[in-house]
């Protein structure tokens, strides 16, 4: 079994837990070692969607993944909404709780956009200082995702991946490693996917996520809505050769195809790592 990074555990393969796959979900009990909840679908919510959580929780690990922490907005940060999803991971028993390194909004609006953030040594501080606040709140690691993003500010002073690496060493939280957003941004930004993933921290992945884009040719958008890109599998391979095994999980939030053709692309991570690594780590239930 692979090391756990930050005392935290490697999971294997999973999937995002999906409102068009619940029924299928609870039925058959499909092969995958985890599944990924968005935090917001399930914050004080009951009915069918915390009994679908709760069956779930009960037979697969759970880890969540929210939208709504803006972690770079200049706004303070929302302590009651820390305290709901400090309860929510309670609940399931998530065994780590991410977001996005962004911010989502200013003076009170919430723009339901994972908005990037200029990459200078006053916003690396601001947001150290708050991932710190975050993690006390929340009693856990908090493990922060790199987004998409379609535009630079021309103030920033450091490069995302320096940011990455010092914010996580400097805050103490985990990494989670979108390979499809590395890619996305290196094709709207011109910078070298490689380069990238080479400056991340290994030791401070938590998680990858793949998923598919949109290529538009002058720019790439992240539409999680079909299979993952042959060049995004390359830089998987490579992330998994610096890096060793990482839980894994696939995404894919728009024309949702059925679970099986999930298990499919799911398939492909499990062989590719195991080439990669010499054995398949994580098992099908």
């Amino acid at each position: 079994m692979p090391p756990a990074r930050l005392g935290l555990p490697y999971l294997g393969f999973g999937v995002g837990l999906r409102a068009p796959h619940y029924s299928h979900v609870l039925t058959h009990r499909p092969p995958v070692d985890f599944f990924e909840v968005i935090t917001e679908n399930f914050l004080d919510v009951d009915g069918f969607p915390g009994h679908v959580l709760d069956r779930v929780a009960e037979a697969y690990p759970v880890v969540m993944h929210g939208v709504s922490m803006s972690i770079g907005s200049s706004d303070p940060l929302d302590l009651g909404y820390l305290r709901r999803v400090r309860h929510l991971a309670d609940r399931c028993g998530a065994a780590w709780v991410s977001d996005h390194l962004c911010w989502t909004g200013v003076l009170g609006i919430n723009t339901h956009d994972l908005l990037p953030m200029p990459f200078t040594e006053r916003s690396l501080r601001h947001v150290v200082e708050r991932i710190r606040v975050a993690q006390d709140v929340l009693e856990r690691p908090l493990v922060l995702e790199n987004p998409s993003s379609y535009l630079e500010y021309t103030a920033s002073t450091l490069t995302e991946w320096e940011f990455l690496a010092r914010m996580a060493e400097d805050a103490d939280c985990g990494l989670l490693l979108d390979v499809n957003n590395v890619y996305v941004s290196a094709r709207n930004h011109g910078f070298d996917p490689d380069t990238y993933l080479g400056a991340v921290p290994p030791d401070r992945v938590v998680q990858i996520h793949l998923a598919g884009h949109t290529d538009r040719e002058t720019h790439v958008i992240d539409t999680h809505d079909r299979p993952v890109a042959d060049r995004v599998w390359e830089l998987y391979r490579g992330a998994l050769e610096r890096m060793g095994p990482v839980s894994t999980l696939l995404e894919w939030d728009d024309r949702i195809p059925p679970f099986p053709d999930l298990l499919d692309e799911l398939c492909r991570a499990r062989t590719l790592a195991a080439g990669r690594t010499g054995a398949v780590h994580g098992h099908a239930r």
